[in-house]
């Protein structure tokens, strides 16, 4: 069994090498397919190891394909699986099955990719044409590749009617996930769709919404750009401009088309520019970048996130950040090791490894002489600085490889070759020892165990979805300065399925800022929070403006304010909502403190006071201040201060009724008591004839007036809860305010507020008018001056509350509070603290004659006649005995006038008191009565020659 191996592989090798012969041609087929390797199973490799075909756009008959300027990193893929195909055999994966390859040169084009399917699918040198090709059997059983999508496209389309499977690890468009089309492809990578989404979300995360885009007129590029529309909408990102580039080098049009692009590039305010290119297009667009000193953030798609060449560049450097997304790369030392003692497999054949050699180590005089040709620009970056020393350069090893290439884009080929392997291991029915399918399967069955494949390398699972893809994912990589070259850092990945980006690493310094700060790319400043935009013409370009009442925005770049949640509320250019507060006079507050305090103590003052009046009750200040009228009057006021307590606290409707009721029925019981005594002053000493005065003394009854006073305030508070009744206000609170104003509405209509207080207002006024009336009448004998200043404090404090409480709400129990204060405070001490002063400290020697003679030189100042004239003075309850004993006193309710003294005696001369009796009931007479008793009646005949006092 060991000595058949050999031998069956020599036979292949031969087979194969006739078959290539003849259905070459004539061709140069080292050119095209020139690397092969014998196996049972021969996988198909359609890799460039030339980046172009020479004047392709001139070609006008079907000759055969030229290819110019090698591309390592495409010739390092290639090695990358062969690499992987050499290391299965050696491990035995397939017991007994021996894999071998066949690799042709794609050049990066389309059509030649199709002259190599031609290649690989021929039998016995050509391809015939049948009706059903389910027993199509050719020695290439799937086909890696191609590098780029519009290779791949135009190859899988082909393929789909021999149903043989093509493998991608680089062909990322999105059109060849739509299995109707490309039934037979599949890829070791996501398609872009991903990728755009990755990149969208890498603007959002930085705040890139003004951003460039390049990409190359192919299927490829075009496929991306749609994609990456969508996804940078959904982003809100937007294009500042879009420039599309020939996709190859050769087109007629490639140089101009780049120094326009580049010209636009270094013209707009975009930061930012996305480029969607094959990495040699992205060369010479960076030599252009170089030249007009331009500096940008650059953001690389697969096609060339990790060129080592466009990294290796003179003047990479002064290009700006470059940030990309590549597809998930690993390190492998085997494959290192393999580049650095770089054979032929043995047994087959590998011209492009030729070709490197001799690149690298064959000695090319022209390139040393002063005046070199211009390729060997190119091809003295390849050259070893030893090449000259070497005689035979195939022999000859090194480094190079390893050194100047990004070695780990290798890792996703790898993943193909032994997603293939393990579909085989699957069909040939191998277990650990042997293989017992049929080797000569057609294509199809292979394509049906690789769409169902799941296998695990290195802590990866790997599986493709419904559309053939691998959904694992990318890489993000920033290429940082290394010297005067660049090199990949890998600094965060993109989650395919949960699209995601994860950053490993957040902080790094940017060339553009030359710090942590991040590089800035907006056609309109950020809108902070509590702001939103107002679009101009993009979306991306637009003001800022505040978010009105009651909504908010919480992060910046908002378009739309939020609408705060129920029970919560905003003001203007708020970025967040909170519930409003309550505002009323709360007990703890320092205003709250000072009422309350005020009221207490004019309670308290109350209190002593009447003490005071009830101790000194027979003293003559109190029994003119009348003891039980002032009692009364304490009574009321007492309940007016008790009814501020009702304005402290959250109101109820409780509460809001109470106090005002309080209020009204206690300062009416008060004023009406004061009303009483302005009346009874007004009656005694203003000289009205007999008929008036008999009728206006008929009136003067105290208690009834008092309780008819109090009694209709009753009924018009009565009237006022029964119709409109306080109540807490509920009207809406002011958008621009937080303060919920928790405070009573004295009805819808405020007419029985505006009533109760009018009505107030009204015995006020009367009892200053009446007081106004005596206001010359001693003090002695009325209270008309602290009748007239505690109306008039009244009035004015209540005139005042009234613009107040209309134009403000929030202040308008505060203010109440505090005139029913102050109004009641100017009532006691207008007329009870000074009764009590005098009580305690007053005067005890006025006598009723001095009293009397000033009284007569305030009413009578300049009587100089000689004749003499009466003055009749009522004194009412006058009795006997009191007129006896010179002496007499005047109290109770009907008092007028008290007697401070002894009457002295008069003095003939001067005058001559006469005191006579009132006439009875049955007597005709012209008293004026101001009770039912007997009265007396006190005549004084005066004989005035000159008064003076």
């Amino acid at each position: 069994m060991q000595m058949c191996q050999p031998l069956r592989s020599l036979v292949l090798t031969l087979i194969t090498l006739c078959n290539v012969l003849a259905s070459a041609d004539g061709c140069d087929f080292a050119q095209s397919c020139g690397a092969h390797a014998p196996g049972d199973v021969i996988i198909g490799i359609m890799l460039p190891c030339h980046r172009k075909v020479k004047a392709v756009h001139e070609r006008i008959r079907p000759e055969s394909f030229h290819c110019s300027e090698f591309d390592l990193p495409s010739f390092m893929r290639s090695l990358a699986t062969i690499h992987e195909i050499e290391e299965i055999n050696a491990a035995g994966f397939l017991p007994g099955v021996r894999l071998g390859y066949l690799m042709c040169d794609t050049c990066s084009d389309a059509s030649k990719s199709l002259q190599n399917v031609g290649h690989m699918l021929a039998i016995n040198g050509s391809l015939n044409v049948k009706c059903n090709y389910t027993d199509f059997r050719p020695r290439v059983k799937i086909i890696l590749g191609a590098l780029y999508s519009e290779e791949s496209i135009a190859v899988a389309r082909l393929l789909n009617v021999y149903m043989v499977p093509l493998l991608s690890s680089t062909s990322s468009s999105p059109e060849l996930s739509d299995k109707q089309r490309y039934s037979v492809f599949l890829r070791t990578i996501p398609n872009d769709n991903h990728q755009t989404k990755a990149v969208a979300k890498i603007m959002r995360h930085y705040h890139w919404n003004w951003v460039g885009v390049v990409y190359g007129d192919d299927e490829y590029g075009r496929g991306a750009f749609q994609s990456f529309l969508r996804d940078a909408e959904a982003n809100n990102v937007c294009l500042a401009y879009q420039e599309v580039l020939p996709h190859y080098l050769g087109h007629s049009l490639s140089e101009q088309r780049i120094k326009e692009v580049a010209q636009q590039i270094h013209s707009s305010s975009a930061q930012v520019v996305l480029l969607m290119l094959k990495a040699e297009l992205v060369e010479v667009l960076f030599k252009e970048i170089i030249r007009t000193n331009t500096s940008r953030t650059w953001i690389a798609s697969d096609a060339w996130s990790r060129s080592w060449s466009l990294a290796q560049m003179d003047g990479i450097n002064r290009v700006g950040d470059i940030l990309g997304f590549t597809f998930v790369a690993r390190k492998s030392e085997s494959f290192d090791n393999y580049l650095k003692n770089l054979t032929t497999t043995p047994g087959g054949y590998n011209h492009f490894i030729e070709e490197y050699k001799n690149l690298r180590f064959n000695c090319s005089p022209e390139c040393l002489s002063n005046k070199p040709p211009s390729y060997c620009t190119s091809l003295l970056k390849i050259k070893s600085v030893n090449a000259c020393n070497f005689k035979d350069p195939q022999e000859q090893n090194d480094d190079y490889l390893v050194t100047a290439l990004d070695t780990n884009a290798s890792f996703l080929h790898k993943v193909a070759v032994w997603a293939v392997a393990n579909a085989l291991k699957k069909l040939l029915k191998c277990n650990s020892s042997s293989c017992s399918g049929e080797i000569n399967f057609p294509p199809w069955e292979l394509l049906k165990e690789l769409k169902e494949v799941n296998f695990s390398l290195g802590d990866q699972n790997f599986y493709f979805d419904k559309n053939g893809d691998f959904v694992n994912g990318y890489d993000l990589v920033m290429w940082e300065m290394y010297g005067h070259h660049r090199r990949f850092h890998r600094i965060g990945r993109y989650h395919a399925v949960k699209e995601e980006i994860e950053l490993d690493v957040k902080n790094f310094t940017w060339l553009s800022t030359d710090n942590i700060t991040i590089p800035q790319s907006r056609c309109s400043e950020s809108c902070p929070p509590g702001w939103v935009k107002r679009i101009l013409n993009v979306s991306c370009c637009y003001n800022c403006t505040l978010c009105a009442e009651g909504t908010y925005s919480d992060g910046t770049d908002f378009d739309d304010c939020k609408k705060c949640p129920n029970g919560t509320w905003s003001l203007k250019g708020w970025d967040h909502c909170q519930p409003r507060w309550e505002s009323y006079l709360r007990w703890s507050d320092p205003h709250p403190i000072t009422m309350m305090t005020a009221a207490a103590f004019g309670i308290l003052l109350l209190l002593v006071t009447l003490i005071i009046f009830l101790v000194y009750r027979d003293s003559p200040p109190m029994k003119r201040a009348e003891v039980r009228l002032s009692c009364v009057m304490m009574a009321g006021l007492a309940v007016s201060f008790s009814s501020v307590i009702c304005f402290m606290g959250k109101p109820s409707v409780h509460l809001c009724r109470a106090r005002q009721v309080m209020y009204a029925i206690g300062f009416t019981l008060c004023v009406s008591c004061i009303l009483v005594k302005a009346y009874r002053t007004f009656l005694v000493f203003l000289p009205f004839g007999q008929i008036t005065n008999r009728r206006l003394h008929k009136l003067y009854k105290p208690p009834v007036i008092v309780i008819v006073l109090t009694t209709l305030q009753g009924i018009i508070c009565l009237l006022w809860l029964l119709f409109d009744s306080p109540d807490i206000d509920d009207t809406p609170p002011s958008p621009q305010s937080m303060k919920i104003i928790m405070h009573c509405r004295e009805g819808y209509t405020y007419i029985g507020f505006g009533i109760m207080l009018s009505y107030i207002g009204l015995l006020a006024l009367v009892g200053f008018l009446l007081a106004f009336k005596g206001r010359k009448v001693p003090q002695e004998f009325s209270e008309t001056g602290y009748i007239i200043f505690s109306m008039l404090m009244y009035l004015f404090v209540w005139v005042c509350f009234v613009p107040v409480y209309i134009t403000s709400n929030e202040e308008g129990t505060p203010v109440q509070a505090s005139a029913i204060l102050v109004s009641s405070y100017g009532i006691i001490f207008c007329h009870f603290l000074p009764k009590c002063y005098e009580a305690l400290w007053g005067s005890k020697t006025d006598t009723l004659e001095r009293i009397l003679k000033r009284w007569r030189a305030i009413t009578t100042p300049n009587l100089d006649s000689e004749t003499g004239t009466e003055t009749y003075i009522d004194i009412p309850r006058m009795n006997r005995p009191s007129l006896e004993s010179s002496r007499f006193s005047i109290s109770s309710m009907s008092t007028m006038l008290s007697s401070s003294g002894t009457l002295g005696k008069a003095s003939p001369t001067d005058s001559e008191l006469v005191i006579t009796p009132m006439p009875t009931e049955n007597e005709k007479s012209h008293a004026y009565p101001l009770s039912n008793r007997q009265e007396m009646k006190m005549t004084r005949r005066c004989k005035y020659r000159s008064i003076s006092l």
